[in-house]
């Protein structure tokens, strides 16, 4: 039987609580790091050699783990259980990817939600292939050879960061890149202005996603849109013939007249949990072709596999979570850095910042109870090495401690590289994420001049994979997925839904229609200019 209880009401916190920070600035070893990595799903290897832990601290963290059932409850979720209390709905956004276990039956109205979407999956195929291939063209005649993505959020960050990630991915990965991709997600009129500019509108495509089809800012920027369409006067454009959307079947843009086509997404599917599924596949399927959305749909499904391992020590994703709890609530460290060696993962960051601090930025437990402990840490974070030029100096010798997580890849993605005072700008990159590990961790004594010296002792770890390939991306994905789910259960928080961002919401609208009696809403109203 699974239970559900605080962090705090556990026993295996109260030992793990008593335990010492393992030493890594007089400890790092060859040794140490050598026996310190976890491969997962084939292609990634997790290594925590750099952080805080011991035997004896992993086996706290594996009697934690077992005590608030982590993995019983990632069965649950994955059978079907409504994990997601706050809205009342299930979680299966693994779904979209692949069963992880067999006999799952998910149904709605009498059709079972699987197939279904597999169901979306060669809708998704049919469409992008058209489109790709010139069957499909813009109403003036003309090929697509834009597309331009309207969502905010989850409907943005995730499938932008996955489409940035994979442009220098090449042929010999299946990645033939056909269409440009853009992004409009800010209400600021400048950003979709900007997007816009220079555009040929007779060759876009637009994808407009809102789950709930009542998103505002999307709405505001798909009738702007609209509007610059018709500006220009092309003659013979129809706007309407530039759209596809994705919604859920329940939304008012399912009911959409004159638009080209409309994908289904469901209710089980968190917005920043979206990404693999139409939200992404749509715009990745059209811009490279579906066959590579199809390899990160296998390597984030390969990820949800190998998280079912109940031992810590062979479960990267689980021991990744696991000391995160133990950063956080045992160490009180409030932040983590996500920093990826690799500029095509230049947006992971923001997607993961989304992903972990709107699931575990919680104060209440799952029945709705304030608890006593700390959740989710702030996250940010920047490439390298474009990071150690600006807040790496606090990263090394600030007065707070931030752990910290690296990604890293053998070898590089494009076909451009150089020599350089005897090696290349790859092995530059590498040698830079190898010295920032080791600096971090081990520091530098200076007592002639403490304006030298660094303390050291600073945690991280790193996820490597040879070279970012289609399926990597999206076992990369996956892994931060299934960290927060892990972390969630552990702090008996639902991770799955997004309360937080409603009050500005409601308050904005109180605002648009005259601010009803709030003298705060007003005054803040006129300094900005806002006229009534």
């Amino acid at each position: 039987m699974i239970e559900y209880k605080n962090l705090t009401q556990t026993k295996s916190y109260g030992k793990l609580s008593a335990i010492k920070a393992y030493d890594i600035k007089h400890n790092l070893s060859g040794a140490r790091i050598e026996g310190s990595s976890i491969r997962e799903a084939g292609t990634l290897v997790y290594n925590y050699g750099a952080m805080p832990v011991d035997g004896k601290t992993i086996d706290a963290l594996q009697a934690l783990a077992d005590e608030q059932q982590l993995i019983e409850k990632y069965r649950a979720l994955l059978s079907g259980e409504r994990m997601n209390t706050g809205e009342n709905r299930l979680v299966l956004h693994q779904l979209t990817r692949g069963r992880v276990l067999d006999g799952v039956r998910v149904e709605a109205d009498g059709v079972e939600k699987g197939d279904f979407y597999n169901g979306e999956l060669e809708k998704i195929r049919d469409f992008s292939e058209k489109v790709r291939n010139g069957e499909i063209k813009g109403s003036t005649g003309k090929e697509i050879t834009t597309v331009i993505q309207i969502g905010i959020g989850g409907s943005d960050l995730g499938p932008r960061a996955l489409c940035y990630a994979l442009n220098l991915i090449g042929p010999e990965d299946g990645c033939t890149k056909k269409l440009n991709a853009r992004f409009i997600s800010n209400v600021d009129p400048d950003d979709a202005c900007a997007v816009l500019e220079g555009v040929d509108l007779e060759r876009t495509l637009f994808v407009l996603v809102s789950k709930s089809g009542t998103t505002q800012e999307t709405l505001a920027n798909r009738d702007l849109v609209f509007k610059v369409m018709e500006r220009r006067g092309i003659r013979g454009l129809v706007p309407q013939k530039h759209v596809v959307a994705v919604t859920s079947n329940t939304s008012p843009l399912a009911k959409t007249p004159d638009i080209l086509a409309v994908f289904f997404m469901d209710d089980y599917i968190g917005g920043r949990y979206s990404a693999t599924s139409p939200v992404g596949g749509v715009i990745l399927s059209l811009t490279y072709g579906f066959d590579v959305f199809r390899q990160i749909l296998d390597g984030a499904h390969a990820e949800d596999v190998c998280a079912l391992e109940k031992d810590i020590r062979r479960n990267g994703t689980l021991m990744d979570a696991m000391i995160g709890v133990y950063l956080r609530n045992v160490l009180k460290y409030p932040y983590t850095a996500v920093l990826p060696y690799s500029q095509s993962l230049h947006r992971m960051p923001a997607h993961f910042q989304q992903l972990d601090m709107e699931s575990n930025g919680k104060h209440v437990n799952r029945f709705g109870e304030v608890i006593d402990y700390q959740t989710g840490p702030v996250i940010f974070g920047e490439p390298g090495t474009n990071g150690q030029h600006s807040f790496y100096q606090l990263l090394h010798q600030g007065t707070d401690i931030v752990p910290m997580q690296f990604i890293g890849f053998r070898e590089k993605e494009g076909n451009l590289d150089a020599e350089n005072g005897g090696s290349t700008s790859q092995t530059k990159l590498k040698a830079n994420l190898v010295a920032q590990i080791v600096a971090f961790a081990c520091g530098r004594d200076n007592a002639e001049n403490p304006n030298k010296a660094f303390e050291g002792g600073r945690p991280s770890s790193v996820l490597v994979a040879d070279r970012l390939t289609p399926f990597a991306l999206g076992s990369i994905l996956a892994h931060f997925e299934n960290k927060v789910m892990f972390q969630g259960f552990v702090w008996n928080i639902n991770s799955f839904d997004q309360e937080g961002v409603q009050l500005g919401k409601i308050l904005a609208k109180k605002v648009l229609s005259g601010c009803e009696g709030d003298e705060n809403l007003m005054a803040y109203s006129k300094l900005l200019g806002i006229d009534f």
